[in-house]
């Protein structure tokens, strides 16, 4: 338990404090004045003043915020210089980029930490067979457990994800695999029969499988600095696809709002990943970035989305939302984000309930 709570203070504080770098270091560069940089929000616990800067560590370690001159104070009176500082006096486009950095920074740090857990290696199941079901196409075809895959349709494999796709891409087409079986190679013909699947959100898809099982052997597969850039930004977009189709899932009906989870949920999947090692948890961590940067950007008044739709209006119409209309729409927005978190911590509650 002890682990985990570590753990978790490790990965949310880090998270939370890369999306309000964000954030301070774009407004620090169009030479707003930042007042307080918090992590955490409630009653401060340490903190202590730079420049013109208070830097803050506060009691309630689920989130923080940058406080900039003229952000929210509604009849304030500022001398000449320092309403050139002021958040408000700034152009919409600059409002934008502002409030937009940090969720774009959790993104710039997922691919970061992604391109970190490449460059150490990523363990990649090989296209060796582990069990064979009986009567399926590849048991009438003659494969084995234990054999390895070597090529489909003349083209070579070596993990099991390009078998699979191979597979799933065939159309029912019959496929001529080849098999490395202790010294020697064999072809055989088998035929893909179109099964019902579930998706990883448990919709019932149609797609095409031979009867085999994915077996233990996997290899380390380590990328240069560039590779792992590259496969850095390939797993950022592709989670961030993932994110974003989950969220609509929910809105459908199709994912059930209680496979939501809160920050207890996140300090047992904190503690569980930093048992494996430092990889795996670099991993959450980067998962955990890109929830955070697509969350943020929701059009909800409180959440960087928010903000970003009055900026929009402004930048279209030419003039500021009023100040009232922004507090009422925050208030909504805080609303909802307490039920939100009521509502995860309900789910992690009956989660550890029922294990």
């Amino acid at each position: 338990m002890g682990l985990s709570i570590v753990s978790v203070i490790i990965l949310l504080g880090v998270l939370i404090f890369v999306h309000e770098l964000g954030h301070f270091c774009v407004a620090k560069f169009f030479g707003v004045r930042v007042l307080k940089f918090s992590l955490g929000f409630g009653p401060k616990v340490i903190g202590k003043r730079i420049g013109e800067t208070e830097y803050t560590l506060s009691a309630i370690p689920l989130g923080g915020y940058v406080k900039m001159l003229g952000e929210s104070e509604r009849d304030e009176e500022l001398s000449p210089e320092d309403k050139e500082r002021s958040f408000r006096e700034q152009t919409a486009l600059r409002k934008i980029a502002i409030v937009a950095a940090g969720p774009l920074t959790n993104f710039i740090f997922a691919i970061l930490a992604f391109a970190v857990v490449y460059a150490a290696g990523v363990p990649v199941s090989t296209s060796r067979i582990g069990d064979v079901q009986k009567d399926s196409s590849a048991y009438e075809a003659g494969i084995q457990s234990g054999d390895v895959i070597v090529a489909v349709d003349d083209t070579e494999i070596s993990r099991w994800s390009e078998l699979v796709d191979a597979i799933s891409e065939s159309n029912g087409k019959k496929l001529a695999i080849v098999v490395a079986r202790g010294n020697e190679n064999l072809t055989l013909s088998v035929l893909p029969k179109l099964i019902k699947a579930k998706n990883i959100f448990g919709e019932e898809i149609s797609t095409y499988r031979i009867g085999i099982a994915i077996s233990d052997e996997t290899v380390l597969v380590r990328q240069g600095p560039v590779g792992a850039l590259y496969a850095g930004v390939g797993q950022t977009w592709g989670w961030t696809k993932l994110t974003c189709l989950g969220l609509v899932k929910i809105v459908q009906g199709v994912v059930s709002p209680k496979e939501l989870g809160g920050p207890i949920l996140i300090a047992q999947m904190a503690g569980s990943q930093v048992r494996k090692g430092a990889i795996p948890f670099i991993f959450l961590m980067a998962v955990l970035s890109i929830n955070l940067g697509v969350l943020n950007l929701l059009p909800i008044p409180v959440l960087d989305g928010g903000h970003l739709c009055f900026f929009l209006v402004e930048a279209v119409t030419g003039k500021e939302v009023s100040i009232r209309w922004r507090e009422i729409s925050q208030q909504v927005g805080f609303f909802l984000l307490i039920l939100l978190m009521i509502f995860v911590f309900y789910n992690d509650i009956a989660r550890i309930l029922t294990n």
